[in-house]
């Protein structure tokens, strides 16, 4: 079956092939911190930005005009691009970037966990199919707590700064849940060329940004280790990544999409305790176990049978 955006279906519990994307989008995004960790160590974030999208839109049309479908698609729907664009890569990343230089990262983590319930609120307010329920309510509330609860002393230590970094923060995740909303209505066009114009037109608007912010000057010099982490972070973390989120929004929908933010954090501590020997702590395991029956409780199959 062909996966378009914003098919307009009454939506029942997600599948096991819905569930299986959702965990291995969480399990990329968690990795991407990986590579974001080495790539900040030489690259202005801007910049990274910049690079992160033009290469991954330019790997995407390759593999269009090479595979297809043909990018054409894309033409009548130049304008929701552009709003997907703002919506989902340079206004989040641009909150999220303003907010973490004075927040900690577990605050960044909690507020972003946060997109599920704004992306539940638009969605039953602007859409058909994706209704407000008591189980999905109760699940985000605890897969929020469960972020809350995996971060620990970090959470505790990061709560001071100023209000305005954490009205960012919450600003990024209604950004995200805004251009959910913005992707269901790109219904017909496959999921290719959704992340393929979504990250065309967010190269468009982020080259000016960067040359006006940084200039052209070093903007290349970069260490070999460098550029292979912008690599991994642009063709995995972003290229295949963004065609199993469109894929996902398809077949299950904005808010079950959404929840891959609950995941991330999960999958970014495992990453760390498996790859380089980050010791698991105790409060981490309980905040996943809360994740974990946070989600049981928005899919509801196992409540309904008990």
């Amino acid at each position: 079956m062909t996966m378009t955006a914003g098919a307009a279906v009454t939506r029942g519990p997600m599948t096991i092939r819905d569930w299986a994307q959702l965990l291995l989008l969480g399990a990329i995004w968690g990795g991407s911190f990986f590579f974001a960790r080495i790539a900040v160590s030489e690259i202005q974030p801007l910049a990274l930005v910049l690079f992160r999208v033009v290469i991954a839109a330019a790997a995407l049309q390759l593999y269009l005009a090479i595979r297809g479908p043909s990018f054409r698609l894309a033409f009548p729907y130049a304008g929701l691009f552009f709003l997907l664009a703002l919506t989902n890569n340079v206004i989040p990343f641009s909150l999220i970037f303003a907010g973490q230089t004075e927040l900690g990262a577990g605050v960044a983590s909690v507020l972003n966990a946060t997109t599920p319930f704004w992306t539940l609120i638009l969605a039953n307010a602007l859409t058909a199919d994706e209704k407000l329920s008591w189980n999905k309510l109760a699940g985000i509330a605890l897969g929020v707590a469960g972020t809350a609860v995996m971060i620990g002393p970090g959470l505790v230590a990061g709560l001071g700064g100023p209000v305005w970094a954490k009205f960012a923060l919450i600003g990024a995740s209604l950004s995200y849940a805004v251009a959910l909303m913005i992707a269901r209505r790109l219904k017909g066009v496959p999921s290719p060329v959704i992340a393929t114009g979504q990250l065309t037109a967010s190269t468009v608007i982020m080259i000016p940004v960067v040359l006006l912010t940084y200039g052209p000057a070093g903007l290349f010099s970069v260490s070999p280790p460098v550029w292979a982490a912008v690599l991994g972070l642009a063709l995995l973390s972003t290229a295949i990544a963004y065609i199993l989120y469109f894929n996902l929004v398809a077949s299950a929908g904005a808010t079950n999409a959404s929840l891959v933010t609950l995941i991330v954090p999960v999958s970014a501590v495992l990453l760390g305790f498996l790859f380089l020997g980050e010791r698991l702590q105790f409060f981490e395991m309980g905040g996943m176990a809360l994740i974990g029956l946070g989600l049981i409780t928005i899919d509801g199959r196992l409540f309904g049978r008990w």
